[in-house]
């Protein structure tokens, strides 16, 4: 990761909330994405919507262009309703039937994935505006080709994860929940935001991709804006502790500008430097697997 494209994604997500409020091709403002883990649409973002990195998201900007990089909390269906599967057709299901997000949908097994396991994991997606509303979370079956269109039929039928009102912090929506077992392999996580009825009918979805019991691809870790939290928590995420020195490594600390190999100590464990780059608020080792590996 070129230290470069981290400021360039750490001083764009510094402006978002002055952002939102600009009127994009008729929607009014633009209102999030997951972040972990990390959608498509967002990780291409870190990369630089000028000159990603991965191959996927060279085809993404090829495809649409960059416009619908920078747009990435945008990903929306206004009028939804609930009725997600009438609005968007199979194969578009990660550009939520818009066609500016196309790029999106292409079918490719190289998208850069987040490693997973079943079990605990703590889900956050970064919102740009918040609203009351609903997140559901779909994971595909075993068995799903990636290098084919995602259909709905490649999801399970009900979701792994169902959370409404879940708290804001550090300007994320953030809840616990529990990955399914019986997954082997490359699948994908498809998230659905709907806003509480009878207060708005928009939708927002993320297609994030993961791999379990594989090795982390390389990936640029999503950056989380200092926010006052908000809402009533629905499930109680653990705080990030505070980082203290453990033996002979020193503690991890913010705005150090790490080379691969060094190790630091995060809340009594060690910590080794995966990739060259300098650390921000929000980038705590146990949090950004592209970054650290626990020794």
């Amino acid at each position: 990761m070129r230290a470069s494209r981290v400021a360039f994604a750490a001083a764009v997500l510094a402006a978002a909330p002055a952002l939102a409020a600009v009127v994009l091709n008729g929607v009014a403002e633009g209102h999030g994405t997951a972040i972990n883990p990390v959608s498509r649409i967002y990780q291409c973002f870190l990369e630089g919507p000028e000159s990603p990195d991965s191959a996927a998201c060279q085809a993404a900007v090829a495809t649409g262009g960059t416009q619908p990089v920078y747009d990435w909390n945008e990903i929306n269906q206004a009028n939804a309703g609930g009725n997600h599967k009438a609005i968007i057709p199979d194969g578009r299901l990660c550009s939520g039937g818009r066609d500016k997000y196309a790029g999106f949908d292409l079918p490719r097994a190289d998208w850069v994935a987040s490693p997973i396991s079943a079990g605990s994991f703590t889900f956050r997606f970064r919102a740009t505006a918040p609203h009351l509303g609903t997140f559901e979370l779909y994971m595909t079956k075993q068995g799903w080709n990636p290098a084919a269109p995602l259909k709905w039929s490649d999801l399970d039928s009900v979701p792994f994860a169902r959370v409404t009102d879940p708290p804001l912090i550090n300007g994320s929506y953030v809840f616990n929940t529990t990955i399914p077992s019986g997954r082997t392999g490359r699948h994908l996580i498809y998230t659905i935001w709907q806003r509480t009825p009878g207060i708005s009918t928009e939708a927002f979805y993320a297609c994030s991709d993961v791999t379990f019991g594989g090795v982390q691809p390389t990936t640029s870790p999503s950056v989380s804006p200092s926010a006052s939290p908000t809402s009533s928590p629905t499930s109680s995420p653990t705080a990030s502790p505070t980082p203290t020195a453990t033996g002979q490594y020193p503690a991890w600390a913010a705005g150090v500008a790490y080379t691969a190999g060094t190790r630091v100590t995060y809340n009594g464990v060690t910590y080794q430097c995966r990739q060259a780059h300098t650390s921000l608020p929000g980038w705590e080792p146990p949090y950004v697997a592209a970054l650290w590996l626990p020794v």
